[in-house]
């Protein structure tokens, strides 16, 4: 018996769900997407963007975060990142994985 791979069963469940694999039906946030947003506008507090997207398909084991802060003027992108996961190393104990993208504001 052949094992499914995720390439191999995504038409499937796309013609049967109607829907992208990794499209919500709802626009509001998940109880994890709430709860490191709120950690993220904690640390960073000059941040003009914050948008946490749950990429798991709504378990939490996988965010994207993107965030635009003044606090990143200056700083590699490496430190930028570091950063973000200092603000959330509580919460990465419990996370599969992490996309950041972090940016400075343009003037």
């Amino acid at each position: 018996m052949a094992a499914w791979s995720r390439a191999a069963a995504a038409p499937l469940l796309r013609r049967i769900r109607g829907l992208p694999l990794h499209h919500r039906m709802f626009a509001t946030q998940t109880e994890g997407e709430l709860r490191v947003t709120q950690i993220l506008k904690e640390k960073f507090p000059r941040a003009t963007t914050i948008k946490v997207t749950d990429i798991s398909g709504g378990c939490g084991a996988m965010y994207e975060i993107k965030i635009e802060s003044e606090e990143f003027k200056e700083k590699r992108t490496v430190q930028q990142h570091q950063m973000v996961n200092q603000a959330l190393k509580e919460e990465i104990k419990e996370m599969h994985g992490l996309r950041i993208f972090t940016s400075v504001p343009k003037r």
